[in-house]
């Protein structure tokens, strides 16, 4: 997968924007302002792209045992955030899945009013 395939990918969601709140290598993704998925921008140029997704915690466990790439999440709670190492053992469809999980379980978890304020964008 290629940054910008990760990049149009997150912000073709309803709702999502970037930012860097962290330095300007920390590259954001939000929903309704909450953070669904979160990269390095150093890991891309190295070629070992690496993405924080947050994951229901009994997959999360089930992910990491099953794959090489996928492990606690890097500077998250372990228990809720998954650091999936792109280009290897995850195919960029499965990759898009996982995007597409992260994104769901912050938008199940947002407020009703911000879950209808999101609908009606």
């Amino acid at each position: 997968m290629h940054i910008e395939n990760y990049r149009e990918y997150c912000l073709q969601k309803k709702g999502v924007t970037e930012h860097f709140p962290f330095d300007d290598n920390v590259l954001v993704f939000k929903v309704m302002n909450k953070m669904f998925a979160l990269s390095g921008l150093d890991s891309w140029e190295q070629q070992e792209p690496k993405v924080n997704l947050k994951c229901d915690p009994e997959r999360a466990l089930e992910l990491r045992a099953e794959y090489e790439s996928i492990n606690p999440g890097f500077h998250m709670s372990k228990k809720h955030w998954n650091t999936v190492t792109l280009n290897n053992d995850v195919s960029d469809t499965f990759a898009y899945e996982l995007i597409d999980h992260s994104y769901e379980l912050i938008v199940k978890g947002l407020t009703k009013k911000l879950q209808e304020e999101l609908k009606s964008m």
